[in-house]
């Protein structure tokens, strides 16, 4: 027999002597005090520590949610970068309802259906979601609203921003720079490992967006600058462009291109809300990943 235990080690509720050891079948497990939902509901929100992530399987709803939150029985996640930290007063959208046993968290979700999980605690402010149909495990770190840091959030996940956005058009090139080929390029597209670029005029309609272009990009954290990140595009038939790059707000992006100092800005057109977009897309999986580290220094002062 496997015992299984939920052991609140929770910063807020933790109380040793309300622990009563209960000796069953010569094993001894530990009886809480506190409910499943009470340690559930004793952070705001819970951010999925996706490279922490241990199993081969995958539970669809958490793998593509930065964070999870659980009020009243209704399930709220961030599925998107986008609006991050905005939408629905930080907590996201409404995905579904769950329910909560001794140790466990059923899940009825909007898209994907039923799930079942045990629930332990790691230390005061990390718990462990576990299936046991796919031996896997999602660890998920709690925090208060107010001192959740959703900037170093959407910093770190940038390539997800990139992504959630169906083109991005260009909208700005500054008079200042010497021209490149880059200058007659209107239209980017992120995709997962690879991207594409159109020279159609501005304003083409989506649908009708021939590609020109296509390679592999990399998004880069710079050393000492959390809040620079630099692009590069590797073109599949010409040399790489490298940019520093920069987010104006929610939808834009400003591309700075070094070796002409030139400017360039673009907005996004499509934005893809996960789980609520009218084409019924359900989101991209989030993947273990690190960005690599470029040292170099901002050329460009804003």
């Amino acid at each position: 027999m496997k015992a299984k235990l939920l052991t609140l080690a929770l910063t807020g509720i933790l109380m040793s002597s309300c622990y009563t050891e209960v000796i069953l079948e010569d094993e001894l497990i530990e009886e809480p005090a506190f409910s499943t939902e009470e340690v559930l509901r004793s952070y705001d929100l819970w951010y999925v520590d996706i490279n922490a992530t241990k199993g081969s399987g995958e539970v669809p709803f958490l793998q593509r949610a930065f964070t999870v939150s659980f009020v009243n029985g209704t399930l709220f996640a961030n599925n998107n970068i986008v609006g991050i930290g905005k939408t629905g007063d930080g907590l996201g959208i409404d995905v579904g309802y769950y329910y909560t046993g001794r140790g466990t968290l059923e899940v009825d979700h909007d898209y994907y259906g039923r799930y079942v999980l045990d629930v332990f605690t790691v230390n005061s402010n990390t718990i462990e979601l576990y299936d046991s149909l796919t031996d896997t495990s999602y660890y998920l770190n709690g925090y208060r609203l107010n001192s959740f840091d959703f900037d170093y959030v959407f910093y770190d996940n940038i390539h997800y921003f990139l992504q959630e956005y169906v083109v991005w058009e260009k909208v700005y090139t500054s008079e200042v720079g010497a021209l490149n080929y880059f200058d007659s390029e209107n239209f980017l597209q992120f995709q997962p490992g690879y991207f594409r670029s159109s020279i159609d005029a501005p304003g083409t309609p989506v649908s009708q967006i021939q590609w020109d272009f296509e390679g592999d990009y990399r998004v880069y954290d710079v050393q000492y600058d959390e809040m620079l990140k630099t692009l590069t595009l590797a073109y599949h038939s010409s040399s790489n462009d490298y940019f520093e790059l920069y987010v104006i707000n929610d939808s834009t992006i400003e591309l700075y291109h070094p070796a002409s100092g030139t400017v360039y800005k673009f907005r996004g057109r499509g934005y893809q809300q996960y789980l609520k977009s009218n084409d019924g897309s359900t989101g991209k999986k989030r993947e273990k990943t690190s960005n690599p580290t470029m040292k170099v220094e901002r050329s460009r002062k804003i």
